[in-house]
């Protein structure tokens, strides 16, 4: 056992033993997961064709909803989606955290619909989607809210002057992903954006004829400690944990959201959900 893991494991069982205090507690849990932020961030290359610049892309990631997220907050969170006016829109998985126990009805469909992106709303699964017996349930909700899935698979945004590819995979823990199939068709020449929700498969990714890739999945481990960080990050979400990474040779750029709700534990310690904002840019 190494160290880092041995004090994440000390950590954690502290935490769990004395459990927090009464202020830290509440703050953590009733707090803190619903201070939104907003992080924005510029994706350069020259493979980015100029008449491309601005172009703006929203990312929301691992909602949850249905384990302390409820609808309410993400009607809210739609029309801060639609108040940055985005260009696109992608969701990289975990819609809500128990399809098999969520009480479905057409008012999360009526949310998803109300979002605005003149070209076009793009969607993966992520390990929650499929589990729960959730594959079709949320295949169907997204189809009727106009969500285009890229179960690997893509799609080419084209401006009318240029084009560039987005694609995506299927979940990595619980689906299929075929990088050969998401990829298929795609010209190698265009800048290339990738969906995949466990940012760890990047080692995976950056093997291939790509130039980003967006990811959720970590919750940015939702608890941090000062001075160490965060205590526990999912499987495959143990190397790249939030914000970004250069991986490989390539090199290729990885942004990994802290997404927007929780799961296992209702909690997040300076570790605020976050929705993502990237704007494209040309550079020589």
């Amino acid at each position: 056992m190494n160290r880092r893991t041995f004090l994440k494991k000390l950590i954690t069982s502290s935490l769990a033993l004395f459990g927090l205090g009464g202020g830290t507690y509440y703050y953590a849990r009733e707090i803190e997961p619903g201070m939104l932020t907003i992080k924005e961030a510029d994706i350069t290359s020259h493979r980015i064709p100029i008449s491309f610049d601005n172009f703006k892309i929203v990312q929301f990631s691992d909602t949850h909803i249905g384990f302390h997220y409820t609808l309410d907050q993400f009607e809210e969170l739609v029309n801060t989606i639609n108040k940055h006016n985005p260009d696109c829109v992608v969701f990289t998985g975990d819609l809500v955290d128990r399809p098999d126990q969520f009480k479905w009805d057409n008012r999360i469909i009526k949310s998803l619909s109300n979002i605005n992106a003149p070209y076009g709303k793009y969607w993966i699964y992520g390990n929650h989607d499929h589990g729960g017996y959730g594959t079709d349930i949320i295949k169907e909700v997204m189809d009727k809210s106009d969500f285009v899935m890229l179960k690997n698979a893509n799609t080419k945004i084209d401006n009318g002057l240029d084009r560039f590819v987005i694609a995506g995979l299927d979940d990595v823990m619980l689906g299929a992903p075929n990088l050969d199939h998401a990829l298929e068709g795609s010209n190698p020449e265009l800048f290339t954006l990738l969906l995949c929700h466990e940012p760890d498969y990047a080692e995976v990714v950056q093997q291939f004829p790509v130039d980003v890739q967006l990811s959720g999945h970590s919750h940015g481990g939702q608890v941090q400690i000062p001075f160490f960080g965060y205590i526990y990050t999912p499987t495959l979400a143990e190397s790249y944990v939030e914000g970004k990474y250069s991986v490989g040779l390539h090199p290729l750029q990885l942004y990994v959201s802290r997404g927007i709700g929780t799961t296992r534990l209702p909690y997040r310690f300076l570790c605020k959900p976050e929705l993502n904002i990237y704007r494209l840019a040309h550079d020589d």
